[in-house]
């Protein structure tokens, strides 16, 4: 089994650090500040380890950048780009901006000839960076249960073997995977994001999620 790395304390990495966990992963989940996290051991199992940025880097063999858009750069630097070199990341961030949503949209500070993903991969060029569960919402991203429906989950990418090994991880997860190929897909994935919260902020409706249909 993998070790797993998890780079942000908020409600995703805390539900991801669970879905790892529940399947056996050691995980280990970085903090600038890791002593608030103690909560977390009593709660998740002798599974989950807690540290700085920079231990999670060192010790997962799998990456999840679970930060905020806006901290997602600093949060890399703080992991350190030689710890991250040759490893794949889960990226799960979204270019949400610090203002509040107009009718429900959410505003984004990337624009759409440059994705947040592409920003990041060109950072730490040195990683394999896949976007994934950015188009879905903390309570569905494990097991998802929509009547034994499987909803989409859009992943892209440069590495075709770091793929494969997200494409497991989601398949465990409970997920239908859709490659939708290089790291420029991002542009098209992360609006979703946009798309995903307007029942949210509209009707107060957070369980959804998409799903791709094919003939």
């Amino acid at each position: 089994m993998k070790k797993i790395g998890i780079l942000g304390s908020g409600i995703v990495g805390r539900t991801l650090a669970g879905g790892f966990i529940n399947l056996g992963y050691d995980v280990m989940v970085g903090s600038r500040q890791p002593d608030k996290l103690e909560s977390w051991k009593e709660e998740l199992g002798r599974l989950l380890h807690t540290g700085t940025f920079a231990e999670a880097a060192v010790f997962g063999d799998l990456i999840v950048l679970a930060a905020k858009g806006t901290a997602a750069e600093a949060v890399l630097d703080l992991a350190g780009a030689e710890n991250l070199s040759g490893k794949v990341i889960i990226d799960t961030t979204n270019p949400i901006a610090e203002s509040a949503p107009v009718n429900g949209v959410i505003k984004f500070f990337t624009d759409l000839d440059q994705s947040l993903m592409e920003k990041l991969q060109n950072k730490v060029p040195g990683a394999k960076f896949v976007k994934s569960f950015s188009c879905a919402g903390n309570r569905t991203m494990v097991n998802p249960d929509f009547g034994g429906e499987k909803p989409s989950m859009f992943i892209c990418g440069n590495d075709v073997n770091a793929k494969k090994q997200v494409r497991e991880i989601l398949r465990q997860f409970g997920w239908e995977v859709e490659d939708m190929g290089a790291v420029e897909a991002a542009r098209a994935i992360e609006p979703l994001a946009m798309l995903w919260c307007i029942p949210g902020f509209l009707e107060n409706r957070w369980t959804h999620a998409f799903r791709l249909l094919k003939t």
